[in-house]
């Protein structure tokens, strides 16, 4: 089957440098629905890597399709691409926030960079509106991790 037959019409492909499995393991034990699709082993030796070893790892989590390349040191993640997690409660968004920042940093309003350097927004599902309170938006600015009960009470 190849890569590219069963995928989304549009698939994030995310460059790691030689830890694509290792960052899908982790994606896999962050989300409960989580799966490989398929692995993809270099054929010649390139620059990025020997032949026989992982060039690509496509996975879904929680229905988006992903392709993580093994590509090298060539270019690195950085906060202009995130992907946010919806979150219905508290102990979701605490839930996703220990697990991602685990060897990673918090940043802020949500924010995160995982220990591969994705950065990450965890939020709630009704964060676009408290934020349009300007309450909610100023306490939201001061914290890292979303406090659902603090935005409600700033919304109010």
């Amino acid at each position: 089957m190849d890569i590219f037959e069963n995928a989304t019409r549009i698939t994030p492909f995310l460059w790691f440098d030689s830890n694509a499995e290792e960052a899908v393991a982790f994606y896999l034990t962050v989300f409960k629905s989580a799966r490989i699709l398929n692995t993809f082993r270099r054929n010649i030796d390139d620059p990025s890597g020997p032949k026989g070893t992982v060039l690509t790892v496509s996975f879904e989590l929680e229905g988006l399709h992903f392709t993580a390349l093994n590509g090298g040191p060539f270019h690195k993640f950085n906060e202009a691409v995130s992907f946010v997690v919806r979150c219905d409660n508290q102990d979701e968004i605490d839930y996703y926030w220990s697990k991602l920042t685990e060897g990673g940093s918090e940043i802020q309003c949500g924010w995160l960079k995982d220990k591969f350097g994705l950065c990450w927004q965890v939020v709630p599902a009704r964060l676009a509106d408290w934020i349009k309170h300007p309450k909610a938006m100023q306490a939201m600015m001061q914290m890292k991790k979303l406090d659902i009960a603090e935005l409600e009470r700033a919304a109010q």
